[in-house]
């Protein structure tokens, strides 16, 4: 069981490094790139990190007050962080409104947390036997391009330097094998999950909406923003659903 881990969270990995890959690589079309991104973001929110909530809390008769509430604070947190950083960069020349390299760092250290989570569901899953540990590598699997692409497209909109967008990159694509590893030693308790999965649900939810679709309008032909964000919905849907 150990070497399926193992071997799997480093497949996880491989496909965040291709997901940021691609993203450097599509910086050209940047408004398109964005409002895939948000798109992704949206899907992977409401059709994996929401439902996954409900179904912890129902399996372990949970209160869904509790996460909830966490989905609220998770937007408020970066809705207030970001708002913050944006008071500052009021008096600092040189940045576009709404886009700042710690906003960036922020929305990546996110994403980070939850590649980190991907690794110990992983585990957690091949805990409860092999075959569902399977299911779930294969489910985390799928989507790891996306945050890899998600990663990168965020540090990149918000002005982070090259070498900093990679270091990020790099980071958020390791993290699953040590949250793999993490559950070799100990077991995470389904309901604290379930809070946490929450408040990274809310989190994302206000990347999103409230920073990415704004700016994805901004940077370029609107119609395509829309019928990326249309896509990138359709390829989580797809994924979480049939993948």
């Amino acid at each position: 069981m150990r070497l399926e881990i193992i071997l799997l969270s480093i497949v996880a990995a491989a496909m965040a490094f291709i997901g940021g890959w691609l993203a450097m690589k599509l910086r050209d079309y940047l408004d398109m790139a964005l409002g895939l991104t948000a798109g992704i973001i949206l899907g992977l929110t409401a059709f994996d990190l929401l439902p996954e909530v409900f179904r912890i809390s129902y399996r372990e008769n949970l209160a869904t007050t509790w996460p909830m509430v966490t989905f609220v604070a998770g937007f408020l947190a970066f809705h207030i962080i970001e708002k913050a950083i944006l008071l500052h960069q009021s008096h600092e020349p040189g940045y576009k409104k709404h886009s700042h390299p710690y906003i960036g760092l922020t929305a990546a250290a996110g994403l980070i947390g939850h590649s980190f989570l991907d690794g110990v569901s992983i585990g957690v899953g091949f805990q409860a036997s092999k075959s569902i540990g399977a299911a779930v590598a294969l489910a985390v699997i799928g989507h790891r391009l996306a945050d890899g692409f998600n990663t990168t497209n965020l540090m990149m909109f918000h002005r982070n330097k090259a070498h900093r967008t990679r270091r990020a990159l790099y980071v958020a694509a390791v993290m699953p094998i040590f949250g793999g590893l993490l559950t070799l030693f100990f077991s995470l308790s389904p309901a604290i999950l379930a809070v946490y999965l929450g408040f990274f649900a809310g989190f994302l939810m206000y990347i999103a909406a409230g920073d990415i679709l704004p700016q994805a309008h901004s940077e370029g032909s609107s119609k395509k923003a829309i019928a990326m964000t249309v896509l990138g919905v359709i390829i989580m849907f797809v994924i979480t659903r049939f993948v």
